[in-house]
């Protein structure tokens, strides 16, 4: 999540969601410019408009399929520099741009990006490729954040994931825009209205104990400027078992850089799997 701070504090005040939301239309890379195969996957939303993703393959015999769920700026082809090193390791990943994100039709806000999330999940359980290994959900940031709530409350994706793992969820929306608001002295009078115009009713920390008896490894960089680490610690102590906490270093988004904090993923994708 990096939010232009200006630009965030005029959009707050139109009480609009989609404050958290900053598409990127134009793509990057492909994966395939990463040595990667894959697929172009379109859906089809509730209301006729057409999602883009990419279902990246394994190498080799799959161990099981991560659906990644990006955070709120530019599109899944910058983002996928979270994810490209797991299909090396034996795991699919499905990603997919939130409506008005890259290929993706229609504009962003917290309910309809939700509901993309919903219907990325529900093709991605009925794909053969998928059928018989174990699913686990991953979010950074915003995608987090979502798919915190988004797991909590589905009932499909509680009997069907082996795991979920948030890199740097915030606990509460109203919060983290009171928080972003509070950061420059040109919005810093307003941090409070600002918040005021956040609709309610999604935070993570009101559903994070709901999502138990999943695994659930939450990460958090004690550097993060973006989102407070004091966030993950309010999420971990809300979290019922099973749980896990990796606490890591660096640049907010940048957790998959270091070698050390992929094995500890994949440690956890192992054991989740059991």
């Amino acid at each position: 999540m990096k939010p232009v701070l200006a630009i965030s504090f005029c959009l707050l005040l139109q009480s609009c969601s989609s404050v958290f939301f900053y598409p990127m239309e134009m793509q990057v890379l492909t994966p395939d410019r990463l040595g990667l195969e894959y697929q172009d996957i379109s859906l089809k939303t509730e209301e006729g408009l057409t999602l883009h993703g990419w279902f990246l393959s394994a190498k080799g015999e799959p161990k099981g399929t991560i659906y990644f769920l990006h955070g709120n700026a530019e599109n899944i082809s910058t983002h996928i520099q979270s994810v490209y090193w797991l299909p090396e390791m034996g795991y699919q990943v499905f990603l997919i741009d939130y409506r008005g994100f890259g290929l993706s039709e229609g504009d962003p806000n917290l309910p309809s990006a939700l509901e993309d999330v919903k219907t990325g999940f529900n093709w991605l359980v009925e794909q053969e490729a998928v059928s018989g290994k174990p699913v686990f959900l991953f979010g950074q940031s915003l995608g987090a954040s979502m798919g915190l709530y988004f797991v909590a409350t589905n009932e499909q994706a509680k009997e069907q994931l082996s795991g979920v793992i948030s890199d740097a969820s915030f606990t509460r929306y109203r919060d983290i825009a009171r928080y972003v608001a509070s950061q420059t002295w040109i919005t810093w009078s307003f941090q409070y209205p600002a918040s005021w115009a956040i609709v309610g009713g999604y935070d993570p920390i009101d559903y994070v104990d709901d999502i138990s008896p999943i695994p659930l490894l939450l990460i958090h960089s004690q550097d993060d400027r973006i989102i407070p680490f004091s966030d993950s610690e309010a999420l971990f102590k809300a979290a019922l078992e099973p749980k896990t906490r990796l606490v890591t270093e660096g640049l907010h988004g940048a957790t998959f850089n270091e070698p050390k904090n992929r094995w500890a993923l994949l440690s956890f994708l192992t054991k989740a799997a059991q």
